[in-house]
């Protein structure tokens, strides 16, 4: 029932894991989708797996001269899926600016100047849809995870912000919290636990861990003419984890 034919879409952090599943069903479902990330070699890769009309861009959201080059060469667009941002753990008592900037930069400061430029330049077409790519983390954080849980609780405040300002354009602006995905993310975490930590991770997890079109499949949603109604708001996709924590 979800059909995207007409729209034109970006997605960042389009080059791999989930933007990347973002992108693949966005152009199967009719989209003519826009994608960027920072290594063009995969972005490349990408574009050749799409089935429909797309266009990739190489950009750097950490620097602002390339959000600024970026948005001048994108088209108008229906919709944005945000999937760029990293996860490093900061124990609290090491954190030091520089871990900061570097979690907040590309996790918050990236969407905020993203989103700032195209209402500028106006890239944004009535009716459109945004969509953050949040973290369970923001609303359950976790030891060593106080910035990654910070810099997502504040783009969903900043979501909700945009639910605000530009309702009166029929733009619309949501979020999906997700929990461990089968990501490269996923890949690294694997290598830093022993046999039983990571055994012990997965039985939390009463339909299994997520992967990367799971995310996609509720991004289409929100994208698409379905959620008209929606705006503001949090999906959380998280396979039964929290169910454990109410116990």
């Amino acid at each position: 029932m979800i059909d995207l034919k007409g729209k034109t879409i970006l997605v960042t952090g389009a080059s791999a894991g989930i933007g990347a599943a973002v992108a693949k069903l966005c152009s199967d479902l009719g989209a003519k989708v826009c994608i960027t990330g920072r290594n063009m070699d995969r972005l490349s890769e990408v574009s050749k797996q799409l089935s429909n009309e797309s266009e990739f861009f190489q950009a750097d959201l950490t620097l602002e001269k390339e959000i600024d080059n970026l948005v001048k060469a994108l088209p108008c667009i229906d919709g944005w899926v945000h999937c760029a941002g990293i996860i490093e753990p900061f124990p609290i008592k090491f954190i030091q600016s520089k871990h900061i900037k570097s979690m907040f930069t590309i996790n918050f400061d990236s969407a905020c100047l993203l989103t700032s430029k195209l209402m500028q330049l106006k890239k944004i077409n009535s009716s459109a849809s945004f969509v953050f790519i949040s973290s369970i983390s923001a609303q359950h954080p976790y030891k060593g995870g106080s910035l990654y849980a910070a810099s997502k609780a504040a783009l969903e405040s900043f979501s909700r912000s945009i639910a605000l300002e530009f309702s009166s354009k029929g733009v619309r602006s949501n979020c999906i919290s997700a929990a461990l995905v089968e990501t490269e993310m996923f890949e690294k975490t694997k290598n830093a636990l022993s046999e039983t930590e990571l055994l012990g991770i997965l039985s939390s997890y009463p339909l299994g861990i997520g992967k990367p079109m799971d995310v996609a499949h509720a991004s289409a949603f929100l994208l698409s003419n379905q959620s008209s109604w929606m705006t503001g708001t949090n999906i959380t996709l998280d396979g039964g984890l929290l169910l454990n924590t109410k116990k």
